[in-house]
């Protein structure tokens, strides 16, 4: 089976073909840059679930292909939840993953430890012939006074997952996507393209 992921970002299209086949799934997922281009639907919604639905239907509408896509970032709870679903764009249009890293740690530097608590969330959204769901997962953590870590992409430099003395980018990719929203989000959705795979989908 042929599984669109619509996203342009190689990081995500690794990480949830590791998480597929580490549940056994005989999927094939095929990032944006593998199909003919199409323009990117905009992401107007108002919560990460009404945004991954946006980009799955765009997806499916355009190639035939059950998508996948999915909205995620970060919720900072001093800053009443933000970026949230703005999060890759923090730091003003399409903000690089280090100047959002750096606005945040700059907009809670004087925020004591205690209360740099944050979540990461995604929401999961698979569209096909027929039907449509999301699924959501989330970790809790706190944010980090300064970047740690080579690994990961986007504010994982500044997360550290409860539970953990590392950051999730101090973390392997096997690490992080046991505890991952990513990781999370996507083994909630696993049924659902079992079923598509069992019913000859895509």
């Amino acid at each position: 089976m042929k599984l669109l992921l619509a996203s342009g970002s190689a990081h995500k299209v690794a990480e949830v073909r590791r998480i597929l086949d580490a549940a056994g799934l005989r999927a094939e997922v095929i990032g944006l840059g593998d199909v003919e281009p199409y323009p990117e639907p905009i992401e107007d919604g108002a919560t990460f679930e009404d945004n991954a639905l946006i980009k799955a239907r765009a997806g499916f509408a355009r190639t035939g292909l059950a998508t996948l896509a999915d909205d995620s970032g970060i919720e900072v709870d001093v800053l009443n939840k933000m970026p949230g679903v703005r999060s890759a764009r923090w730091a003003g249009g399409h903000g690089s993953d280090q100047e959002n890293l750096e606005l945040l740690l700059r907009q809670i530097d004087d925020v004591e430890d205690a209360r740099r608590t944050a979540r990461f969330v995604c929401a999961m959204a698979l569209v096909w012939d027929g039907g449509e769901v999301v699924r959501r997962g989330v970790v809790e953590g706190r944010i980090t006074r300064a970047p740690r870590g080579a690994n990961g992409f986007g504010y994982d430099p500044v997360f550290n997952p409860d539970g953990y003395s590392v950051t999730t980018a101090e973390m392997s990719a096997g690490e992080k996507d046991a505890i991952s929203h990513r990781g999370r989000a996507v083994r909630a959705i696993v049924p659902e393209i079992e079923a598509l795979i069992a019913g000859g989908e895509g």
